[in-house]
């Protein structure tokens, strides 16, 4: 198997016990948990009533109301998170090669 180096310049996070990475690493600490029942659909005809769900998520503070309707809320969770990641690494995308 070949190494390879890997060099992590940004963080990024938008998960169940928050909505960035210093409100994720903060509710680590406070060994906070993410899972909860779960609010985003009945789960009456389903075995599992649990799920790790993002809680108080308001796309318009992300995206436009265009954009939201075209994304899966999965989809935006991974945008947001990678924007955070791209402004920790302070990355000029005018500079980098979008090909990559």
């Amino acid at each position: 198997m070949e190494k390879r180096r890997v060099v992590v310049t940004g963080l990024g996070a938008f998960t169940p016990i928050g909505h960035n990475v210093e409100e994720s690493w903060q509710a680590i600490m406070e060994g906070k948990c993410g899972i909860a029942p779960i609010s985003h659909f009945d789960t009456t005809n389903f075995k599992t009533k649990l799920a790790a769900e993002i809680k108080d998520y308001d796309p318009s503070l992300y995206f436009d109301k265009k954009e939201v309707k075209k994304m899966d809320a999965f989809i935006q969770y991974g945008l947001i998170a990678a924007r955070e990641a791209v402004e920790d690494a302070k990355l000029d995308q005018m500079t980098f090669d979008h090909e990559r």
